[in-house]
C-alpha cells in the first residue's frame, strides 16, 4: 500500500483519488476551504451543510455527471 493511500477515507475522499484529483484543486474549483475538503475527505461521520453539498456537487458533476450526493454523503 502506498503512504499516501489512507484506507479510512471517505467514499468522497476514495473518488477524489480514484480520478486523481488534488483536494487543493478541488478547494479552488469548488470555493470551498481546503479544511472542509480535508474534513469531507478524511471523517465519515461529516455531513456538509446544503450550501457545501452544492458547491461540492457542482464540480463533481463536470467530472462525472452520474454521481448523486447519495453516493458520498449519508443525507
Amino acid at each position: 500500500m502506498f503512504w499516501w493511500k489512507n484506507p479510512k477515507r471517505s467514499k468522497f475522499g476514495k473518488w477524489l483519488d480514484k480520478n486523481g484529483i488534488q483536494q487543493t484543486d478541488f478547494a479552488m474549483k469548488s470555493n470551498v476551504s481546503r479544511r472542509t475538503i480535508w474534513t469531507i475527505c478524511n471523517d465519515k461521520n461529516y455531513i456538509p451543510s446544503a450550501t457545501i453539498v452544492k458547491k461540492v456537487m457542482d464540480v463533481v458533476k463536470m467530472v462525472d455527471s452520474s454521481k448523486q450526493p447519495k453516493d458520498f454523503f449519508d443525507i
